[in-house]
Formats: C-alpha cells, sequence, structure tokens
C-alpha cells in the first residue's frame, strides 16, 4: 500500500532521511509499519536538527517538499495566493499515486488537503485532526473550515476524521481518538511520591503566550509566598524564554524555577517520574500528550478545561483543573498538598487511567483503520 501524508510540520533532510517533530513521526512511523512505500509533502527547512527531532523508519520514503504560507497578513496573502498553485500540484501528484491519502490537520497544507481531496472521492482517507475539535471553541476561520469540510459527508468520502474526546452532533465519519506515547513493556510500577519539602513541578511544551508558561511560573511564586517548598522545572523552547527568565530574576526566583530548553525523550520521562505535579495551563489543546506522559509516570496534573482535557481528567477526580485565576488555583493546589490521601487517589486513578492507551494499543486502532479502508 502507498500512504500519502499531507502535512504542514516542517521537515529537516540529512542524505536520504528525513527527520521532524519526534511524537508526529513516532506516530507516522507506526503508520508506516503498515504500508510498503511513503510519500510525504511537507515543507523542507533548512535548519539545524533539535533534540526534539527524529527520523522516519519507512525503508522506501518519497518526499515531495512545499513552501509553508500564511494568511495572517497582506504580504503573507499576496505570497499565498503565489505558492498556492504548486503546493496543490504536489498534493495532488501525492493523492493521486497513493492508496490512501492520510491528512494531518488542523493546518494550511492540510486545509488544501481537505480540499483537493474531495477530487478522489473512491480512495480510502483518513484525517488526524490533532487540535481542538470542540465545535462550540473559538478557532481560526482556517480550522472551522477545514472542521466542515472533514464533516461534510457529501464532498469528504470514503475517509474516517479521527478527534479527540466525543462531540455531541458529529457526523457518521467523525471517530473519537487518542494518542499515546508508551508501551505496555513500560508499565513498571509507580514511584511513591510522599508530599515533603521540596515539592516538584514540571511544565513541558513551547514556551509561547498559548501556552502560559507564565502563569504556570506565577502560581509556583504564590505558593512560595505561602510558605510552600515548592520547585517548577521548565522544558521546551520559545519566543517568551527570555521574558520569562527576566521575570524570574527581577522577582527572585531562580532557587525555585528552572528553565531547561529542549530536551530528550529520556530527560522529560526521568523528570515525569522525579514530579509530583505536571502543570499545563494551556489556552488550546488536542490531546495534550504531557498531560497522559506525566499521568502514566504518577505525576497529578494540573490542567485548563480545554478540547478533551475534562474527559482526561475526569472532571477532576484524577487531576485539578484550573480556572485561570491565582488565588482560587493555587488554593486547589494547597489543598492538594495538604492532603497525602487525596494527592495519593489523584495520582492511583490517574495512572490507571493513561497506562490504558499505550502505543500497543495505539497501533492496534491504527491497524483496523487501514484494514476497514
Amino acid at each position: 500500500m502507498t500512504f500519502a501524508i499531507i502535512t504542514h510540520v516542517p521537515h529537516t533532510a540529512a542524505g536520504a532521511h528525513y527527520f521532524a517533530y519526534a511524537p508526529y513521526v513516532r506516530e507516522m512511523n507506526i503508520w508506516a509499519k503498515h504500508v510498503t512505500e511513503l510519500i510525504v509533502v511537507a515543507p523542507l527547512v533548512k535548519s539545524e536538527r533539535t533534540a526534539v527531532d527524529t527520523a522516519y523508519h519507512s525503508p522506501k520514503i518519497k518526499f515531495l517538499p512545499v513552501d509553508s504560507f500564511d494568511v495572517l497578513s497582506a504580504s503573507g496573502l499576496l505570497k499565498t495566493l503565489l505558492k498556492i498553485p504548486t503546493i496543490s500540484w504536489q498534493i495532488y501528484k501525492a493523492m493521486r499515486s497513493a492508496d490512501h491519502i492520510h491528512l494531518r490537520c488542523p493546518g494550511n497544507i492540510g486545509l488544501l488537503g481537505c480540499v483537493i481531496q474531495i477530487a478522489f472521492p473512491s480512495k480510502s482517507k483518513t484525517a488526524k485532526y490533532a487540535g481542538n475539535w470542540d465545535p462550540k471553541s473559538k478557532q481560526p476561520w482556517t480550522y472551522k473550515l477545514q472542521q466542515w469540510i472533514l464533516s461534510n459527508t457529501f464532498l469528504t468520502r470514503n475517509m474516517q476524521v479521527l478527534v479527540y474526546g466525543e462531540w455531541e452532533g458529529s457526523t457518521k465519519n467523525i471517530k473519537p481518538f487518542f494518542t499515546a506515547t508508551y508501551t505496555e513493556a513500560d508499565k513498571v510500577p509507580i514511584i511513591t511520591r510522599n508530599l515533603k519539602d521540596p515539592i516538584h513541578f514540571v511544565f513541558v511544551g513551547a514556551l509561547v503566550a498559548g501556552k502560559n508558561p507564565l502563569y504556570a511560573i506565577q502560581l509556583i511564586e504564590r505558593l512560595v509566598e505561602k510558605g510552600h517548598q515548592v520547585r517548577l522545572t521548565l522544558f521546551g523552547e520559545g519566543k517568551e524564554r527570555q521574558q520569562l527568565e527576566h521575570y524570574c530574576s527581577v522577582n527572585k526566583l531562580e532557587n525555585c524555577v528552572v528553565l531547561k530548553g529542549n530536551q530528550t525523550k529520556d530527560t522529560i520521562q526521568k523528570a515525569y517520574q522525579d514530579s509530583h505535579f505536571v502543570i499545563l495551563p494551556s489556552q488550546s489543546e488536542g490531546w495534550p500528550k504531557v498531560i497522559a506522559e506525566g499521568m502514566f509516570w504518577g505525576c497529578v496534573t494540573i490542567a485548563t478545561k480545554v478540547s478533551c482535557v475534562p474527559f482526561m481528567l475526569d472532571f477532576g477526580n484524577r487531576g485539578l483543573v484550573l480556572n485561570m485565576n491565582l488565588e482560587k488555583d493555587s488554593a486547589v493546589i494547597e489543598s492538594v498538598l495538604n492532603d497525602q490521601a487525596l494527592f495519593d487517589s489523584k495520582q492511583m486513578k490517574g495512572a490507571a487511567w493513561s497506562r490504558g492507551y499505550t502505543m500497543d494499543v495505539f497501533e492496534s486502532e491504527i491497524k483496523k483503520l487501514l484494514l476497514d479502508s
């Protein structure tokens, strides 16, 4: 089977190997195990690989490079209009050659893929919508357009659309799905965490406004002011790093907040195993792997109620739901810091839930999707 991937994820090349953001590539390598050839349509950039990049494992891969684009400004829109014909032709060629078409949405390349796939109604297709599918959420119009096309069973035929969470009013081609990081073999016993000083928190994600890393730091600052011996380690890079470091310096938080940049999967895993809490005050998510990963290793999750996060946390029974109010949120965290039994209960419930979503189960579900297509 020839499997065509249409994605906006930037790639780099080294010889015959192609690299991209590791969580995405690890997922695509699962699909690749069950097909004979990959065609990848994606932006190809000239930059150094980072600690969060990894390579495709497929022995037979054809890469069709395209330019990335945006429609956020007048100049960007003009450039986009010039680029679209060439990008669309690359996507069309990949779809024409493929036995199975796989779209990665939401994204600008995915949007073009949503439109062009209409020309192939008889081909088997899947789309992974990795963002927030909640129809009531505020999202860019391009995201809403992708949701509309994918949900329209007249325009979009022979496709299963994989989304995070179950949403009322979904069409028959919308399939609740999940993602995973760890395997059944990784299910070693959870390390006991006693609530003795210091208490460790971990943030994993891009240091950008949408992930709200500053709010995570401010929560720790508030807990320190209340007399708690707490520590926060942030993993990730982004344009807000300098601002965050400045905030920590001005407010004398260097002893309780550490920024470690991008790190390997093993380093992140060790951080989860050594921490009491994983915190993600994000404005928008799909299925935040950080939450599932932290819970897998015994962290109690603290996260905002976006997308399917309330379901992941069982509406607070296996984690803490943020209200984005420092006084209220710090008080809720304090209630757990002062109650070992409550912490233990949330920890074990979270771990039990997360460990039901392993790579083994994920691969089994992917095989079913390919067999049913």
